[in-house]
């Protein structure tokens, strides 16, 4: 038999537009889908390796998105040793359980997604 999907508690819990936006509060941020698609694509990494993996984060920001996600039980923070310290991110089971979305996510944008010709009418 099966085991139970971890599930997540939300307050909209029934109503039809309900998993749309829990699902979009939960990875919707800017950071928040690069870092799983990273860690998705790596496996587990440290601190400085999915920096450079991510790019163009700043050492606060990947830090408080890192947080946020092990706070939603996205990803999983594990030390792996003391001296020095040295600690790993990695996905957990429900992080992992994204992996069709982000993969959904990559195909739209590389099929209607073009370079802006102006920094001033790019989406971001």
């Amino acid at each position: 038999m099966d085991e139970p999907t971890e599930q997540l508690e939300v307050w909209c819990a029934g109503e039809d537009w309900c998993p749309i936006t829990s699902t979009a509060t939960l990875i919707g941020k800017k950071w928040h889908t690069v870092v799983l698609h990273r860690l998705l694509a790596n496996g587990p990494l440290g601190f400085n390796a999915l920096k450079e993996e991510v790019g163009g984060i700043s050492s606060k920001v990947l830090s408080d998105v890192l947080e946020d996600l092990e706070a939603k039980r996205l990803v999983d923070r594990e030390i792996v040793s003391e001296k020095p310290v040295r600690v790993e991110y990695s996905l957990t089971e429900l992080g992992e359980s994204l992996e069709s979305v982000i993969q959904e996510m990559a195909a739209w944008g590389e099929e209607h997604l073009m370079p802006a010709a102006d920094e001033s009418r790019s989406i971001t």
